[in-house]
């Protein structure tokens, strides 16, 4: 009897110094704690504004001659006709192609985004990851991602250690934990 309580102590020493350690941050509230990410996100939405506004104008164009083109219609030739239906198709194919080019997979904004958001995005990988390695932790979830975390418990939440990693405070979660605690 004693052997076996003997080894069902060590077995239990053994699982708990094995077990896994894990953590979770929320992305989205670090990133909002950075000032130099709410000046990237505002000069993305600027500059989103700007091209938005530009191609509206170019439709708002578009929509002229074509309204244009509707009260002439029954002065003009067939040639007259074809060749303004042309030059308004043209100018619609021009618009959607600036479209894509500005707002399209890897478009203008795509290319702004990764240029003024991903070395911020890039600073905060690199401290969860020392704080992962700091901390002999195992596995870090993101509650901002699309994983889904039915619960959470505010001990595991790393967000303001990552932070104050980089050099930012975020007392918000901390008061919170606190006050669940």
């Amino acid at each position: 009897m004693k052997k076996m309580f003997a080894l069902l102590i060590c077995t239990g020493v053994f699982y708990g110094a094995n077990a896994q350690r894990f953590a979770y941050v929320d992305s989205q509230y670090i990133l909002n704690k950075i000032p130099e990410y709410k000046t990237a996100q505002d000069a993305l939405n600027q500059q989103s504004v700007q091209w938005q506004k530009e191609i509206e104008a170019k439709y708002s164009e578009i929509d002229q001659l074509y309204k244009s083109y509707k009260a002439d219609e029954v002065l003009l030739t067939q040639d007259m006709k074809d060749k303004r239906q042309s030059e308004i198709e043209q100018k619609e194919q021009a618009v959607k192609e600036l479209q894509k080019q500005r707002f399209g997979v890897n478009g203008d904004l795509f290319k702004k985004r990764q240029e003024l958001v991903k070395p911020i995005q890039d600073k905060v990988y690199d401290a969860v990851q020392q704080l992962a390695e700091k901390d002999n932790l195992a596995v870090i979830f993101d509650k901002a991602s699309d994983l889904t975390m039915l619960y959470t418990n505010p001990k595991f939440d790393k967000s303001d250690e990552i932070l104050k990693e980089m050099g930012y405070s975020g007392s918000e979660k901390d008061k919170e934990n606190k006050k669940k605690k």
